[in-house]
């Protein structure tokens, strides 16, 4: 059939009740083009319909070089599913796609391979109360749906798409390069930093912006392809590295940048060259959180009243053990760089002074406060630590390097930190053990996802905000490097198929999930939909670490074993 018969269904339930507009369910092909009518939604209050738009290579003509390397079909998607968004921007209609935000990340509202490009597409099919507008509903879709293609997908601006394509290049050009050399951050010189505001992604614009520049000690040159000089920045290197200033001056906005250097950024971002090891994590104290049989015995132990830290749990935890939990979820997925803000930390849990040394002795505290562990994490584990500090000194001790923020400018003043170190006497004790001892492995228990077993189980993301599966919730808000919606939705699917993992087979929660993203990397993040092979148009990937965050959220987690 062809949009001409999709028109004649239209008329004819035109007026009707609104589950007549089930009749258009199905698959309808055009010059080369499918449009395919997945599902029709029953109620116009119900979720929108879902509507994929197959274009036929043949047709649309992009040729391998543009999606044969996984960075560039990324990069490509992202580029067209930009382009629909923006034909529909200003439009009235009710046609939506799931918009990409800065970050160009891995999201299933537009696939592209050697056979089609798909487009993946919502409607509000319309109505007046529960009647039927089947002439307005055929001009969206015979009319402005073919051309809104036909300008998005067909006419797209190659000129454009090229230079998303070469930045993607660059990009995994210098993620390449800090694999390759060892670094685990670089912030190019010229980098806009700032955001609009703390609820804005967007950067920020004015007169008295300050550009990012390195300093001379730390900036490297790294060659990259589409450009005849390399381009230069400020590079990280392994151990531990503190990023201090006064207040205001800018070290929580480079900590930040960092931080979401987990992702490539669009151009005009201003940080599509702020790039960090993906294992990075953000960590925070978290008071209120839920832990299930975390061992945080490198941080807190001999708690009163017995309280097991090898198999810590709680149903409300402090701020030290909620802070010391996260850090030890992350090593647990393999993190290798830790980044940590003393705004969001528990104060407790970063130092202890000399003096309240002396006031309460070491028998009386349970916490090994983290600047005593910093260091055994980098020369046991090779795990890193980039750490916004501005009220303590004694960290000059352990830094291999200390950066300072100045007005947005950056400086090296690691020398002068050691050298006013080794001045001024520090009277306050080490406390931590002769080592910070090995990292554990928690067995899921098939028990933790018994709400998930029914034929009608809600499965729900709130935004960034929650996700409920069943009558089990997780609270996300302080998952830092979690930035798109679509990524919470996907992150409940994958847990999803993490249960069904668990019921077959005693895995660890670190299995469980790498399983679940090698079948991701094999078949397409399209495998985790519910609707897989028809419309699972509005999921973004998040990384395995955000997705454990989530699992050690839930509050049915249950953890059989800790080896």
């Amino acid at each position: 059939m062809g949009l001409n018969q999709l028109k004649e269904i239209l008329t004819r339930v035109d007026g009707k009740g609104y589950k007549a507009y089930k009749e258009i369910q199905g698959t309808y092909i055009e010059n080369l083009i499918q449009y395919h009518l997945d599902y029709i939604q029953a109620d116009p209050f119900a979720n929108p319909s879902r509507i994929r738009v197959a274009i036929s290579q043949r047709l649309a003509g992009f040729e391998p070089e543009t999606y044969y390397l996984l960075h560039r079909k990324v990069g490509l998607e992202d580029f067209l599913a930009r382009s629909v968004a923006n034909v529909l921007h200003g439009k009235q209609g009710k046609i939506r796609i799931d918009e990409p935000g800065q970050e160009i990340l891995p999201r299933t509202a537009v696939k592209v391979d050697k056979e089609f490009v798909e487009v993946r597409l919502t409607l509000s099919l319309p109505a007046a109360g529960r009647t039927i507008l089947g002439k307005e509903a055929a001009q969206i879709l015979c009319r402005e749906l073919p051309s809104l293609i036909q300008m998005a997908i067909l006419k797209v601006d190659r000129t454009q798409l090229n230079r998303q394509l070469e930045l993607c290049d660059q990009q995994q050009a210098i993620r390449d390069y800090l694999e390759r050399e060892g670094y685990v951050a670089f912030v190019q010189d010229g980098a806009i930093l700032p955001r609009e505001s703390g609820r804005s992604n967007r950067p920020l614009r004015g007169d008295n912006l300050v550009p990012f520049l390195s300093p001379d000690s730390l900036r490297v040159s790294i060659p990259v392809p589409h450009r005849e000089l390399p381009m230069t920045g400020m590079a990280v290197r392994p151990g531990v590295t503190l990023i201090v200033g006064g207040g205001y001056h800018g070290k929580s906005t480079l900590l930040k940048a960092i931080e979401r250097g987990i992702y490539n950024h669009t151009r005009g971002d201003g940080r599509e060259f702020v790039i960090t090891n993906e294992t990075a994590c953000k960590v925070r104290a978290e008071d209120g959180r839920r832990v299930e049989k975390v061992n945080i015995t490198p941080f807190i132990s001999h708690l009163p009243f017995g309280q097991d830290t090898e198999q810590f749990s709680t149903e409300d935890a402090s701020g030290s053990t909620s802070q010391a939990a996260n850090i030890m979820e992350a090593l647990e997925m393999g993190c290798q760089v830790l980044l940590i803000d003393e705004d969001t930390s528990a104060t407790n849990f970063m130092i202890r002074d000399a003096r309240m040394q002396a006031l309460v002795s070491k028998g009386k505290e349970p916490i090994t406060p983290f600047i005593d562990q910093v260091r055994h994490l980098y020369e046991e584990h090779k795990i890193s630590t980039i750490l916004v500090i501005g009220g303590s000194g004694d960290y000059f001790d352990v830094a291999d390097c200390v950066v300072m923020m100045e007005e947005y400018q950056t400086k090296d003043v690691t020398q002068s930190a050691k050298e006013i170190a080794n001045r001024i006497s520090n009277a306050r004790k080490t406390e931590e053990g002769m080592k910070f001892g090995k990292l554990a492995l928690r067995t899921l228990s098939a028990q933790s996802f018994d709400q998930l077993r029914g034929p009608k189980v809600k499965l729900e993301a709130k935004g960034m905000d929650f996700i409920q599966l069943g009558t089990a919730k997780a609270n996300l808000r302080y998952l830092e490097q979690l930035v798109d919606p679509s990524q919470s939705r996907a992150i409940v699917q994958m847990i999803r198929r993490v249960s069904q993992l668990v019921e077959i087979q005693q895995v660890s929660l670190r299995e469980a999930i790498e399983q679940v993203f090698m079948e991701i990397q094999k078949e397409g993040i399209d495998i985790i939909s519910p609707y897989r092979g028809k419309h699972p148009g509005d999921l973004a990937l998040p990384r395995p670490f955000e997705v454990a965050a989530a699992l050690n959220r839930l509050s049915s987690l249950y953890v059989a074993s800790v080896t």
